[in-house]
């Protein structure tokens, strides 16, 4: 059966999956070297630098995650693993710091692929739309105020405020959702499904496997 199977390939289905992964690699390059964060964006970009202009072949977000996994591992390298260590110190102070709003990490920090264009990004939850911003300014920290675009379904989206900021030179990306995202968390870009976020104790733990 897996023979029949085989045989029945065509060598146009091979030459998609040989593309799809060039793309792949090309798009987890630009990723890593020019800190490009939208995999969309990226895998464009790839197939343009690599000229290929189908866009039937263009890979999956989980295929560029994959391929940046293994860029990483392959040029990383210790550099990257100190970075991923700094911005996962940041990320629990963070949480510590916005412990009032029940914080959750999120993100590259958290799922392992950081790098140094990298920031740590947190949910924070409050029904109170201005506290966040009052909280900012109580503390004396700059920040720039942004509208982000999450989605909770396939046909579902909404709009919230976020903040950024620069903590000892590790840029923070804050976004106000309300109490019930607590229970439902926002859909991740890359494979469609429910953020995966951590709380304070599981960025702890996280930081020390860092270091290990």
């Amino acid at each position: 059966m897996a023979e029949r199977r085989q045989r029945s390939r065509r060598p146009a289905d091979d030459r998609r999956d040989d593309q799809r992964q060039r793309i792949a690699a090309e798009a987890a390059r630009l990723i890593s070297e020019l800190g490009l964060r939208d995999y969309h964006q990226a895998k464009l970009r790839a197939a343009q630098r690599l000229g290929i202009q189908d866009e039937r072949h263009l890979p999956r977000n989980t295929e560029i995650e994959t391929a940046l996994r293994d860029y990483q591992r392959l040029f990383g390298g210790e550099e990257r693993l100190t970075c991923l260590r700094r911005l996962r110190e940041t990320a629990v102070e963070a949480l510590r710091f916005f412990a009032r709003f029940e914080p959750r990490l999120v993100g590259a920090v958290l799922d392992g692929t950081a790098d140094q264009h990298s920031a740590v990004c947190l949910h924070l939850h409050s029904d109170d739309a201005d506290s966040l911003a009052l909280f900012l300014n109580e503390h004396g920290i700059p920040y720039d105020q942004i509208e982000r675009q999450l989605r909770w379904s396939a046909d579902e989206a909404e709009r919230f405020d976020a903040y950024r900021f620069s903590a000892d030179d590790v840029p923070v990306d804050l976004t106000l959702l309300p109490l019930s995202a607590l229970r439902q968390a926002p859909l991740d870009r890359v494979d469609g499904k429910p953020m995966r976020r951590a709380n304070l104790a599981a960025a702890q733990l996280l930081l020390q496997e860092s270091g290990t």
